[in-house]
């Protein structure tokens, strides 16, 4: 019954998305455009990418609340770091992919640490994320110094905000990785493994799974989706600044939830959250495009993050 609930909450939001896009192209004439429908796939793909982790994050019935600063470090210590190599003889074609690396590196760490605490000391990951939230975004301004960093050669705008066959490239690996994922959830023992933790913890441990290793690699894999975010938009941006990438977890989470996925764990498809981002995304647009105040647009996103928790309750009672 919650598995047909989900499917059935996934529909209804398709409809609304569709019927949404019929209204967006009869009020704003340029929301068709495929200039437009392209920002809109570039402007929710890097959020659409810790997404997709989140999603098993929660499945797994646990929380993430450090990814927002965890984008923002990512890119202020891939500018760091690049500034640093580049400073110390190192030509840039080698330094970006060294601080990349160690970037990405970092990322997957700093997840997988919330996911040890959880396993090795029962601390739950509301807390531990949300220490991290405030860390990083420390160590932010520690490594800027409060100011952007700008070491990076022109070329590296590319990764962020270059084309291929006219899609943006972020736009391509958000692309990439819903196929991945969705195949991942799906079609293996892994995936399975992440909706047993989630759905009963002490039953899945009695049937063989290491309850803790799968909390440690779905959180380790946000984390490092988290910080490939962090590169691209330092890439799109052309600086590792502090203050980037702020309030992102709530948009991260408000997406998976809309999709469907349920914040008590076990329950949840990458499909909805792919839709859910997308719906996210025009609503955004469209607002933008009818002028509406930003003011408003927060007001709206929160009604549709509460509208959303309260399907998600409905689809778990019946």
């Amino acid at each position: 019954m919650k598995h047909l609930g989900i499917r059935i909450g996934t529909v209804v939001l398709e409809i609304i998305l569709f019927v949404l896009c019929v209204i967006l192209a009869a009020t704003a004439p340029r929301f068709l455009t495929a200039e437009n429908l392209l920002n809109v796939l570039r402007n929710v793909s890097m959020q659409g990418l810790i997404a997709l982790g989140m999603t098993m994050v929660i499945i797994a019935g646990e929380i993430d609340l450090s990814v927002g600063s965890a984008v923002a470090f990512a890119g202020c210590l891939t500018a760091f770091l690049t500034g640093h190599l580049m400073g110390a003889g190192l030509p840039g074609e080698i330094a970006v992919p060294l601080a990349i690396v160690a970037s990405l590196a970092v990322g997957f760490a700093l997840g997988s640490l919330s996911g040890f605490m959880r396993a090795r000391y029962s601390v739950p990951t509301f807390i531990t994320t949300l220490a991290l939230m405030t860390g990083l975004s420390g160590a932010a301004e520690l490594i800027t110094n409060g100011f952007p960093l700008t070491p990076f050669p022109s070329w590296y705008n590319f990764i962020g905000g270059g084309y291929v066959v006219g899609v943006p490239l972020p736009a391509l690996v958000f692309l990439a990785g819903f196929v991945v994922f969705h195949l991942l959830m799906n079609n293996t023992s892994f995936g399975r493994s992440v909706y047993a933790v989630g759905g009963n913890a002490e039953a899945a441990r009695l049937s063989g799974i290491d309850v803790a290793q799968v909390k440690i690699l779905v959180l380790g894999v946000t984390g490092l989706l988290a910080a490939l975010s962090g590169v691209m938009q330092s890439s799109e941006i052309m600086s590792g600044a502090a203050t980037t990438a702020k309030g992102w977890e709530l948009d991260v989470i408000a997406a998976v939830i809309i999709g469907g996925t349920s914040m008590t764990g076990g329950s949840g498809k990458v499909w909805g959250t792919m839709v859910g981002v997308i719906f996210l995304g025009v609503i955004i647009n469209g607002m933008t495009l009818l002028n509406i105040s930003e003011y408003w647009q927060h007001v709206v996103r929160g009604v549709l993050i509460l509208a959303a928790v309260l399907i998600n309750r409905t689809q778990k009672q019946s």
